[in-house]
């Protein structure tokens, strides 16, 4: 049957009933001469946790990294294939890179605010991008994101103290409340729990559950035990290739590939 007019506008839905917000098709990427992701075709839901696991250097941060052109600043490095975020080419010629950032957040390994003042580091993003008018929205802006990221009560009477002066648990959630200060679609998260202590990852965990309410999240773990807990999808990458993608449950009691399930029990990784 064609599709009508309306069907083809139409956001895609996957099969069960949630909408594709972001779509990678045959995206390959090279560092130079070296093939670092070959083919990948990867759909991420809307208001889920999609975690990427693999052991090191088998391609999930890079593959993050094209999904909000953060390999644009890579010497050498280009790109292949298309990704799609709600149906529209991010890496069309006619796409302002400030703004797609704006919409596809993220958060690095290591906690890394910005050397000013707390309530400094949530205002600059909506700031820059004209979000804000008035010192009174700008104050609910940082109150929200802060509340968002699970920081406000700690740190409500410390807001004009620089943000370098938190733990570290308190750093990555201050840059999750600046990610999200300027309300993107998308948040990426590259390890955001690797520098921290069980206690810190714990609360970043917690939050992470909280946050796909509001968004939708792509983490990369080294922690197949934190992509249990915090994910609804997961996809397993090994040497470039995306080898499976499923259903998180799925893909840790029941994988289709004997390499998923060689890494998930430790025989390798």
């Amino acid at each position: 049957m064609l599709a009508t007019d309306t069907q083809t506008a139409a956001a895609p839905h996957a099969a069960h009933g949630k909408r594709v917000k972001m779509k990678a098709t045959e995206v390959e990427v090279y560092y130079s001469e070296k093939r670092a992701l070959n083919k990948i075709n990867l759909d991420v839901r809307e208001h889920e946790v999609t975690a990427l696991i693999g052991p090191s250097g088998c391609g999930k941060s890079t593959f993050l990294r094209t999904m909000n052109r953060m390999n644009d600043v890579i010497d050498g490095c280009r790109m292949a294939g298309k990704i799609l975020l709600d149906q529209q080419d991010i890496y069309d010629p006619n796409i302002d890179v400030v703004q797609l950032r704006a919409r596809v957040g993220m958060v690095f390994q290591k906690p890394n605010p910005f050397p000013k003042s707390i309530y400094d580091n949530v205002a600059y993003g909506p700031r820059i991008h004209g979000l804000v008018r008035s010192r009174e929205e700008t104050d609910a802006v940082v109150q929200k994101s802060l509340e968002r990221a699970g920081l406000w009560k700690e740190v409500k009477d410390r807001l004009h103290e620089g943000g370098t002066s938190l733990s570290g648990g308190q750093q990555q959630r201050l840059c999750i409340a600046r990610a999200i200060a300027v309300d993107p679609e998308v948040i990426l998260m590259d390890e955001p729990c690797s520098a921290l202590d069980p206690i810190a990852t714990a609360k970043i965990e917690e939050l992470i559950d909280e946050l796909r309410t509001n968004y939708t999240i792509v983490i990369v773990t080294h922690s197949m035990q934190q992509a249990a807990r915090v994910s609804q999808r997961t996809a397993f990458f090994h040497l470039g290739d995306l080898v499976e993608v499923g259903d998180t449950a799925q893909i840790f009691t029941n994988p289709n590939d004997e390499r998923t399930q060689g890494y998930i029990t430790g025989r390798f990784g």
